[in-house]
């Protein structure tokens, strides 16, 4: 079995350098096919055997192979990373549909997490063809339909099923993309219209996200990812006032947030209900 996941995390590290590439290209409108990858310096193209995911970079230690200019230690830990999100994704899953939905969801947020990261972008081709796909999904995986699907069964709508599984990914993704829109209205008037509080890019990510994972993970998600921001915030701005203005990349908390509610959410979504008494 261990063979199988190191095979898996092989698959994430070749990924992962991919994702290097959407990550420094989209945010620019560049393609993410030509031209072959280069040094951003010297623009010498970069050899097949200095582009091994890690190994390369360890080897050259750090440097391009040309100019000797320091590359950045980001596109060894987006490939680290993107190994590791797969390898988790494989344990919980398995080999199979679910799998394959939830990896290719966290490739997505990856690529996101980190052009939001670097340069305060979340690219409108990752996250709408990530809501087409998670609403193509829902026909075949489902989705979790909570509380939409109580009432539709309640009314005699319609039984589980497919019906139930693309109301709950529609669902989702309306909680999630509407409540960010709102908010988002409700500071930029309020604000007298002079700054951005939640940009577009946001409440496209959380379309995205609510199509995957439905209304309860989609909440957690937008939960999890404000109360790990607004840590990080105020202990930053603790530390130094300059952080006071700083332009925080929310996309990014909410990111890694999804991506733990993929992999840990439902868990932690039935210890809560079970504290709570709304489940026995």
């Amino acid at each position: 079995m261990a063979i199988v996941y190191i095979f898996v995390g092989l698959f994430g590290l070749i990924f992962g350098s991919f994702l290097n590439v959407c990550i420094s290209r989209l945010p620019r409108g560049e393609s993410i096919v030509h031209p072959r990858s280069h040094c951003p310096r010297c623009n010498h193209p970069i050899r097949w055997y200095d582009n091994i995911p890690v190994i390369s970079y360890l080897i050259l230690r750090g440097r391009c192979r040309d100019c000797h200019v320091f590359i950045s230690p980001l596109y060894p830990t987006v490939e680290a990373v993107t190994a590791l999100v797969l390898v988790l994704t494989f344990h919980i899953y398995g080999f199979g549909a679910e799998f394959i939905k939830f990896a290719l969801l966290g490739m997505m947020l990856i690529v996101l997490i980190f052009t939001d990261l670097l340069d305060r972008r979340i690219p409108h081709t990752v996250t709408i063809f990530g809501i087409s796909l998670g609403l193509l999904f829902s026909f075949f995986i489902p989705v979790d339909d909570r509380p939409l699907g109580w009432i539709f069964r309640h009314w005699g709508l319609f039984p589980d099923g497919v019906p139930a599984s693309v109301a709950g990914a529609v669902a989702g993704s309306l909680v999630g993309g509407g409540l960010f829109y709102a908010v988002g209205e409700a500071f930029y008037h309020w604000g007298g219209k002079q700054k951005e509080y939640l940009g577009f890019g946001d409440v496209m990510l959380m379309l995205m996200v609510g199509t995957f994972l439905g209304v309860p993970l989609t909440l957690m998600t937008i939960l999890l990812g404000s109360l790990g921001g607004s840590i990080l915030a105020l202990i930053m701005t603790a530390m130094n006032p300059r952080f006071r203005d700083y332009a925080w990349p929310f996309g990014t908390f909410l990111g890694i947030a999804a991506i733990y509610a993929t992999l840990n959410g439902n868990w932690l979504l039935d210890g809560y209900l079970r504290i709570s008494g709304m489940v026995g």
